[in-house]
């Protein structure tokens, strides 16, 4: 046995020997391999250097957070940060969602220390180390109980944090205690969550956050611990919500729309209704005495247009035109045309008419066709007539006024109550906006909006009529009737029908029965015998009365363009 162990030990050493003269040889090698690579293998450690050195200047070594109670709902916060390069900054998370409809704030106050606050944002000064203070508001959570506080003590760095320990402290026990790591969603615990031996101090630890990570702390003290804190919420604008119909909306969306509505109604009855006389006097009244014309309560087609609708209409206007033609002011000279020519009239100036017995807004028309002039054509009534609508206009709205048939202007009164409907929807809008905006109850924004839209649109039935011009408006609708009607007295004489049923004209141009009280003037001769011309209308060569109904159709048309075209009166 003694002998098998030496004859091992001498097979081992001559080994060993033989071995040696090749490792010497690998050594040498392995040296001169060393020697010819040392250079490139200096730069290599160069670069991991500098690349090593990069990293360390991108990242937080340390922040050591201190987190205290201080009573109302504060928690005092002390942040101590080691860092190598640039300041890092830090991104406070200040609002996270609650539910569906709110969303929960924290606020911050205070900022002390080598750190400034923008918004939400904390840019660190100084080089390599920082420490900041400040306040927190809205972190505690009452609940059944006890109460929560939980805050995102580490979160939002724009480099990687290494080491993060995070303290917290105060005079109440602390029940009991969680955090977690990672995402603002992450539901992994942290590397140390633990408690001290008297219960009010508790201590978290986590290594490697990336950038924009979290380290949260989640602790439970008994109620009131904090001194009155409670969550800060803020509701989220959202459309679904902001005009949420339910019973409380919808009873109150239909409540105040009745209010409104029903208040726009009630203005209506005590100051926009006219005085309650038209359903005892509205009889036809045919506008004849002792065979002389006489309209009711003397009213002239001017007048009459107004003081049926309450507006100063392109028609009433033609129809003065004609008016003052028929009362011998002016004559209408129809001009020869060919067949594709635009028809044109001729108005001619009469000379030594009684202009003084011209009401106010007849002599503004009778100014603004002729402007110094002894006669125009109606094609060319633009430029100086088209300004001297609006006084034409101006003077029948006061000649209504004038006559006591409203006790205020109409176009006045429209316009007043049209505004105040058009700032009652513009109130309404802000107030939407506004309730839709913070809380559900945007649909009661809504119902001012439509009463403001439904005052400014009856501001036009606002204009009330006196008793008087109630009367009046009597005696003209029933005038009306016997217009439409087309009766004839057959008892005027002969020599009088021509100028009776020529006053008549005006008031048919009004109430457009033109055509049918044209060819009752045209034919007022009697026995198929035509005139050339009307006294105050004569035609072109070879025209004759026949024609008279198709020529006084087409100048009325023709007028109410021309001063529609003016845009200073409203057209039909």
């Amino acid at each position: 046995m003694m002998d098998l162990a030496r004859r091992l030990a001498l097979t081992l050493a001559l080994a060993c020997l033989s071995i040696a003269p090749a490792t010497a040889a690998g050594a040498a090698t392995a040296a001169a391999e060393t020697d010819a690579g040392s250079d490139s293998r200096a730069v290599s450690a160069a670069a991991a250097t500098g690349t090593a050195g990069t990293a360390s200047a991108e990242d937080i070594t340390s922040v050591r957070v201190a987190l205290e109670l201080r009573g109302r709902g504060v928690l005092h916060v002390k942040e101590e940060i080691e860092f190598s390069g640039k300041p890092p900054v830090r991104t406070l998370l200040t609002r996270v969602r609650h539910d569906d409809t709110h969303d929960r704030l924290y606020r911050i106050t205070g900022l002390k220390g080598d750190g400034r606050l923008t918004g939400d944002t904390i840019t660190l000064t100084g080089s390599g180390k920082a420490t900041v203070e400040y306040d927190v508001t809205g972190a505690f959570t009452p609940m059944s109980g006890v109460e929560e506080l939980r805050w995102y003590a580490v979160s939002g760095w724009s480099v990687p944090v290494r080491q993060a320990v995070v303290t917290v402290s105060g005079d109440a026990q602390i029940q009991n205690l969680s955090c977690f790591a990672g995402d603002l969603t992450s539901a992994v615990g942290c590397t140390v969550a633990e408690m001290d031996h008297t219960g009010t101090t508790a201590t978290f630890e986590q290594q490697n956050l990336r950038p924009g990570q979290a380290l949260t702390v989640v602790l439970g003290y008994p109620a009131g611990a904090s001194g009155g804190g409670k969550p800060i919420l803020e509701r989220r604008f959202d459309l679904a919500t902001a005009f949420t119909l339910n019973v409380v909306t919808g009873s109150a969306l239909a409540g105040l729309l009745v209010l409104l509505l029903g208040g726009v109604g009630l203005l209506y009855w005590t100051r926009g209704r006219d005085a309650r006389v038209i359903g005892h006097e509205a009889k036809e009244i045919s506008g004849l005495q002792n065979g002389t014309f006489s309209p009711p309560d003397g009213v002239r087609p001017g007048q009459i247009g107004t003081l049926i609708d309450e507006q100063a209409d392109v028609v009433d206007v033609t129809a003065t035109i004609v008016d003052l033609a028929v009362r011998g002011y002016l004559l209408i000279e129809e001009q020869p045309r060919q067949a594709y020519d635009a028809p044109d009239w001729v108005l001619v100036k009469r000379p030594n008419a009684p202009l003084s017995a011209l009401l106010p807004y007849e002599r503004a028309l009778y100014d603004a066709i002729f402007d110094g002039r002894d006669s125009v054509p109606l094609s060319q009534l633009r430029g100086t007539f088209a300004e001297k609508l609006d006084t034409v206009r101006d003077e029948l709205y006061k000649d209504v006024v004038r006559q006591g048939w409203f006790s205020h202007r109409p176009d006045t009164v429209r316009s007043r109550w049209a505004v105040v409907g058009l700032i009652l929807a513009v109130l309404g809008v802000i107030a939407t906006v506004l309730l839709a905006w913070f809380t559900t109850y945007g649909l009661l924004g809504l119902a001012v909006i439509i009463g403001g839209a439904a005052l400014a649109w009856g501001g036009q039935y606002m204009p009330a009529k006196t008793a008087k011009g109630s009367a009046a408006l009597a005696h003209t609708l029933g005038f009306r009737r016997y217009l439409l009607s087309g009766k004839v007295d057959t008892n005027v004489p002969a020599a009088q029908r021509v100028e009776l049923f020529s006053r008549y004209l005006p008031y048919a141009i009004i109430f457009d029965s033109v055509e049918p009280w044209a060819r009752l003037v045209a034919d007022v001769s009697g026995n198929g015998r035509q005139a050339d011309n009307l006294y105050w209308y004569h035609g072109p060569a070879e025209w004759d009365l026949s024609r008279f109904a198709d020529s006084m159709r087409v100048f009325t048309t023709t007028t109410s363009g021309a001063i529609s075209a003016a845009r200073r009166l409203r057209s039909l």
